[in-house]
């Protein structure tokens, strides 16, 4: 098999070959680890490498699941037993995981092979995956610019295809932003919709969830397939889906109410090429036979000082966590300037500081859900600014103010959907002058990914993405 034809496959198209016996499960991951030795090098995702792990499952005899024998990653904030799993922090840079989560036991019920974990900033806290552990993950696009995160190293990897679907989370809009950055589909599904057991009950106060990034919408929908539904440690459930999701791939969308927007929810200037690729694909979408109409949520409350909050909480926790383990103060040499710097900042909150966040949260999902009696789909470009420079964020500054003004300009419109708990999804539809992708967000009603994914469907066949190669794939 030959480099372009493995990278002109999606998942499912791969796992197909391996039930043809036209190919074998340790030749696609030979395959995979092949294009780790060969690309990896220049765009630094695959940061944690256990191909024995792999080589074990398919000793052992893989699972008959819809992406049997396929080559996958987990993001470097989930656990496998008996692998490394770091959080991109130095003081986690030997920890080996001693039992595996629910998500990644889904996962390999799936029929994936995972031979590595996925490079993420520290704690999945920035948009962009440069640790101080693993050093910057770059842009297969343009080595020069951050391919976004938190799920960084799964963009990289994918739009490099290392491998066509990959694990990622979305706490903030960590799955839609390396999808814009890096020209990949992601969904944010519904909150609940995956497992986050067995040792939490929910993230960053119901905001984070799991999936996948991926070439194709339908490996989005048959993975969404595999692994959704409660367990047993669930505080709540997302509502059943219909029909199986992977069944919505090709079906008519029917006749749409979409709106949009071409601005920031802050009311500020976006790069221009976004406004305008934003209006194109508005216009592309009253071609199809929708009803678009250009208007926007109000923003009920500060997404950014709800996160703010939510986020500094659960930071303070993690670095508390690493206190009790080591028995020691944690330092600058065991966090990220900017870790110790949030955490600081939760202490000097208080409870109903911190419940004050979830009422806004509430506000804001209220909000959300009023605008959407009135349309089915809500359209806006998933970044406002073109993906970032690596070093633009700088996490080990001491002077650390020069992020939130960035985050607020990049980024406005991800997080209101995780706290409203909307299914979101960014579709890549444009490129900039200068070869970077630019992903359209769509949001839909709470529990109505079906209703995406046929959009998502539809927008494929119309423009279709999955050949177009970044230049490390030359």
């Amino acid at each position: 098999m030959t480099f372009r034809e493995y990278g002109s496959y999606d998942g499912l198209g791969l796992a197909e070959l391996v039930r043809k016996k036209q190919v074998s499960a340790k030749e696609l991951l030979d395959e995979a680890i092949a294009r780790t030795a060969k690309i990896d090098p220049q765009i630094n995702a695959v940061v944690v490498k256990h191909p024995d792990y792999a080589e074990r499952q398919i000793a052992k005899g893989l699972p008959d699941g819809p992406f049997t024998g396929v080559p996958f990653l987990l993001k470097d904030l989930d656990i496998l037993q008996g692998t490394r799993t770091t959080s991109g922090a130095s003081i986690y840079k030997d920890d080996v995981a001693d039992h595996t989560g629910t998500l990644a036991q889904r996962f390999l019920k799936a029929g994936v092979t995972i031979f590595g974990k996925s490079s993420s900033p520290e704690f999945g806290l920035m948009p962009t995956t440069e640790s101080r552990l693993f050093g910057p993950t770059r842009n297969p696009w343009n080595l020069e610019h951050s391919s976004g995160g938190s799920s960084g190293g799964a963009g990289a990897a994918v739009a490099a295809r290392i491998l066509p679907v990959a694990h990622a989370s979305d706490g903030g809009g960590s799955i839609r932003i390396p999808a814009s950055a890096s020209g990949l589909f992601g969904l944010k599904p519904s909150r609940a919709r995956n497992p986050i057991g067995p040792d939490r009950g929910e993230g960053w106060a119901g905001f984070s969830c799991g999936h996948v990034l991926s070439i194709s919408v339908r490996d989005s929908a048959a993975m969404l397939d595999a692994i959704h539904g409660p367990e047993p440690s669930s505080p709540y459930v997302a509502p059943p889906p219909e029909r199986p999701f992977l069944e919505e791939v090709g079906r008519d969308p029917g006749r749409l109410r979409i709106a949009f927007t071409d601005k920031s929810p802050y009311g500020g200037a976006i790069d221009p090429e976004i406004a305008a690729a934003t209006r194109e694909v508005a216009a592309l979408l009253a071609g199809l036979g929708h009803e678009v109409e250009e208007r926007a949520p109000a923003l009920a409350a500060d997404p950014a000082v709800v996160m703010a909050t939510i986020v500094s909480a659960n930071t303070a926790l993690n670095v508390r966590l690493a206190e009790h383990r080591f028995g020691r103060a944690m330092t600058n040499n065991d966090f990220e300037a900017l870790t110790l710097a949030s955490a600081h900042n939760a202490q000097k909150l208080t409870a109903t500081d911190y419940v004050a966040a979830q009422l806004s949260a509430f506000q804001i999902s209220r909000a959300l859900a009023t605008f959407f009696e009135s349309c089915d789909v809500f359209l806006c470009p998933t970044l406002c600014s073109p993906p970032l420079r690596i070093g633009e964020l700088n996490t080990m500054s001491k002077d650390l103010s020069h992020i939130a003004p960035i985050l607020r300009r990049y980024m406005p419109a991800t997080s209101m959907f995780n706290m409203s708990g909307q299914p979101a999804m960014s579709v890549p539809l444009a490129w900039n002058a200068a070869g970077l992708p630019l992903g359209m967000m769509f949001a839909a009603r709470f529990g109505d990914e079906a209703t995406l994914l046929r959009l998502a469907t539809q927008l494929e066949q119309e423009r279709p993405w999955k050949d177009k190669l970044p230049p490390v794939c030359a």
